[in-house]
């Protein structure tokens, strides 16, 4: 069945040579754990992919619940887990999973940086990882105030503070992200919803794009 429609589709827009492209090439023998104990660190970019698939798709869900207003947003999210099929289940994966990626993230930096991955001709891909990972970083702040619960305003208050202690742009950063420069309040919230879900993640799929195409070009640094 499978094939058939994948026939049907290859005969209409020619997809097999663009498939052919994408998974038809060689891994280098020392990404190969059965060839080096060390190939495992190499699997930090993959599982971070991964795991964002996972963050994406579970947004997605928790989005069609969640309702972005002082008045609602902390009873949305309550539902969400009290009256909702596996709603507990999808909300826990993308609470866990959002502190996972910023680790393997850290961790897929790290495994570049100590194997001279960042190193020409890669230094434009490296810029766009340390992107995606402050982009990434953005979208943990941003979506720890969503619940809307004790923990997560007097924690966005001690993020919007440091935003603003930043030289000469701090103040302004601050009014930019909260809307209010001395209450975290409605606009907040509708603010860090929209770069949440839209404007990081947009960022995000971008940065991506061009590092799986960098990958693609540059192939798969070689070891330390």
């Amino acid at each position: 069945m499978l094939n058939r429609i994948y026939d049907w589709i290859d005969d209409r827009i020619d997809i097999t040579p663009i498939w052919r492209d994408v998974a038809d090439h060689e891994v280098p023998e020392h990404v190969n754990p059965a060839y080096h104990f060390s190939a495992f660190v190499y699997c930090f970019g993959g599982l971070t992919f991964f795991i964002t698939v996972i963050q994406i798709l579970s947004g997605m869900f928790l989005t069609m619940y969640y309702v972005p207003d002082i008045i609602n947003a902390w009873n949305s999210v309550y539902f969400l887990q009290q009256d909702v099929a596996a709603g507990v289940i999808v909300r826990g994966m993308h609470h866990w999973g959002a502190s996972l990626v910023v680790v393997m993230m850290f961790l897929h930096t790290l495994r570049v940086f100590f194997t001279g991955a960042y190193k020409s001709p890669r230094e434009l891909n490296w810029v766009v990882g340390v992107l995606l990972f402050a982009v990434m970083l953005g979208l943990a702040f941003t979506g720890y105030l969503l619940p809307w619960d004790m923990k997560a305003l007097f924690a966005t208050k001690v993020g919007l503070d440091i935003a603003e202690s930043v030289p000469f742009i701090g103040e302004w950063i601050k009014t930019l992200l909260a809307g209010d420069s001395t209450i975290i309040g409605a606009q907040t919230l509708t603010r860090f919803f929209a770069i949440h879900v839209f404007f990081l993640p947009a960022a995000l799929f971008v940065l991506m794009a061009i590092h799986f195409i960098l990958i693609r070009r540059q192939g798969i640094s070689g070891p330390l």
